[in-house]
């Protein structure tokens, strides 16, 4: 009889944290855009509540936990989200400071922090809409 290792059906979202992690990644970012000259404009200022709570289901339902966000909001479609706003080079190298301290916040492991980082960058550099000023 051979025995399988049970291999926990969400690896990385459980491994750094689960749900509590993501709040923590979601919740430090968005500390740093809220007083962000080019990013706050971006986001609606009755808002700002869902737009931490969309973006913490986003990221939650990437990294193999809940699929919350496709149950409510439908396929992440990122770049099409994302056409309305200027996201100019500006404007993602400002989300990325922001995201950087939020994820050097977690104290994760090296290599979980830079499979989570490495994401975040290139998730960044496709969102890149205009390079208008």
């Amino acid at each position: 009889m051979e025995i399988t290792p049970k291999v926990p059906e969400n690896p990385f979202f459980e491994q750094v944290g689960g749900h509590e992690t993501f709040v923590k990644l979601v919740r430090e970012f968005y500390r740093g855009v809220e007083t962000d000259e080019v990013l706050k404009p971006m986001y609606p200022a009755d808002d700002m509540e869902g737009a931490i709570g969309r973006l913490t289901l986003f990221l939650e339902q990437y990294w193999g936990g809940p699929g919350t966000y496709s149950e409510q909001r439908g396929h992440p479609r990122l770049r099409m989200r994302h056409m309305p706003f200027k996201v100019n080079p500006e404007a993602r190298d400002h989300w990325l400071a922001h995201m950087r301290v939020a994820v050097d916040s977690l104290g994760l492991a090296p290599l979980d922090r830079e499979l989570l980082w490495d994401y975040l960058e290139r998730a960044a550099h496709a969102m890149v809409n205009t390079f208008e000023e």
